[in-house]
């Protein structure tokens, strides 16, 4: 029974550094993206051009 006493504790003190440790990372910016920001402009035109062909409520009713 002590065992189980023991193995509880060791994985509760893991469990805790394991969340201090991912804590820390996202503080100090391990997780932003710093990649897609830089590519965004090259496929900014494509969405510009799809919302242009794609035909808007205001001409359909004009159209009728």
């Amino acid at each position: 029974m002590g065992v189980i006493y023991v193995l509880l504790t060791i994985s509760i003190v893991v469990a805790i550094l394991f969340f201090i440790g991912f804590i820390i990372s996202v503080k100090n910016g391990q997780y932003d993206d710093m990649y897609t920001p830089s590519i965004r402009i090259l496929f900014e035109d494509e969405l510009v051009k799809e919302r242009k062909n794609t035909p808007s409520k205001s001409t359909n009713s004009k159209q009728s």
